[in-house]
């Protein structure tokens, strides 16, 4: 048995029998005080490269975890905010294994943002920066816990939830720490958003990158002596012009320029040029020969030096560590009462890393809403209660 299936045939409780049980009913008489919550944790601004705020922020939210009898640890970051680490030990006999809950509370928005785009609640819908990216999943996973300790259900491992502060700019000082919780833990959830209105949960995702091209040249006068020069920009539009022929839409590989700088003057021929490639692909196979083919590229033009940097910094979630979760999930939801679909997505989240290491990892698990990272940002109230509950019963079924 692969370690992405492990766990998954050890029944703790019947799945039939979860219909009986009132977790649901619970968790819905629970909406208005999950709206404050999520009221609350969205005034408190947490921008990714504002410290202080994003750090008043994580105080606040471990606080929250504080109130449930969670052990909570403040992981110091000196440049960005700090990560908030929560441990749930279930009561009774020790645990046996853990289960890993992973989120950010980080977001795009630059402090005063609340002015432009205030929380409020119409229509079924609760609007506000980073409600649905993804303030709601954390929100729905604090009551998750709620239900699980209201109800008794006693789950058979440790849950750790990690909420991480860097995840909107690349994750750079949390990936050391999601990657070691990964390594304990049998699987990890992610509360990322899920994808479209009826809340699809994302079984797969592209590994994501950035490269630099560089093109060195040589400078000369563009009328004096344009045969003294080697025009740096076109050789890089060359390069373009090449790596352009590389995409595969069909596979899912693509590779765009889409930064380009260079040159100086107009009567100076370029001795620079540069392009910021975006770099993504499906599997870990075309990731590699994707890059392989980049830093293989040769100059065009004789004199020409190129200078590659970067690529891939997430690799990507393959279903195959989602598929057997994903299948549990769907049982769970249909004795809940409502249908749960999947979805790829092209963009990566901080579960391309741990699916990278082999555990079984499953997506979109948060909110269901639309607007991430946009002004009509919200979250669906109704869908809450249910998100919520499918987390609690998947930490137990586990």
């Amino acid at each position: 048995m692969s370690r992405s299936d492990r766990g998954l045939h050890r029944p703790c409780y019947h799945l039939r029998a979860m219909a009986q049980l009132p977790v649901l009913p619970f968790l819905r008489k629970q909406v208005p005080h999950m709206l404050e919550t999520l009221r609350e944790l969205t005034v408190r601004e947490s921008p990714s490269l504002e410290k202080e705020p994003t750090d008043r922020c994580g105080e606040f939210l471990a606080d929250l975890w504080l109130r449930r009898g969670a052990t909570v640890g403040i992981v110091k970051n000196e440049k960005r905010g700090n990560h908030v680490r929560v441990v749930w030990n279930p009561p009774g006999a020790p645990p046996k294994g853990q289960l890993f809950v992973l989120g950010h509370y980080d977001t795009v928005y630059p402090s005063g943002t609340l002015a432009k785009m205030p929380f409020k609640v119409e229509g079924g819908k609760a609007y506000g920066p980073g409600t649905f990216d993804m303030k709601g999943g954390i929100v729905q996973a604090l009551f998750a816990l709620d239900a699980i300790r209201e109800e008794k259900l006693n789950p058979q491992k440790r849950i750790v939830f990690l909420w991480t502060s860097d995840e909107e700019i690349g994750s750079g000082t949390s990936r050391g720490l999601i990657e070691d919780e990964a390594r304990r833990s049998e699987a990890v959830f992610v509360l990322e958003p899920s994808l479209g209105p009826r809340g699809a949960l994302k079984t797969s995702r592209k590994g994501v990158g950035e490269a630099q091209l560089i093109v060195h040249g040589r400078a000369s006068h563009a009328g004096l002596a344009p045969e003294k020069g080697i025009n740096a920009i076109h050789e890089l539009a060359a390069q373009i012009a090449r790596i352009e022929k590389w995409n595969n839409l069909r596979r899912g590989v693509s590779i765009n320029a889409d930064v380009v700088s260079g040159g100086s003057r107009t009567n100076v021929i370029a001795d620079r040029a540069e392009a910021a490639l975006d770099l993504r692909a499906w599997s870990e196979a075309d990731m590699r020969a994707l890059e392989k083919r980049l830093y293989a590229l040769k100059p065009a033009r004789r004199g020409a030096k190129l200078e590659i940097r970067g690529g891939f910094d997430r690799p990507p979630l393959e279903r195959k560590h989602s598929a057997a979760l994903f299948a549990r999930a769907k049982s769970i939801a249909r004795t809940l009462g409502f249908s749960l679909g999947e979805a790829a997505a092209g963009g990566g989240s901080d579960g391309n890393f741990t699916a990278a290491l082999g555990v079984p990892t499953l997506d979109g698990l948060g909110a269901v809403g639309d607007g991430a990272h946009a002004k009509h940002e919200h979250v669906l109230v109704d869908a809450m209660p249910q998100r919520a509950a499918l987390l609690a019963h998947l930490l137990v079924a586990y």
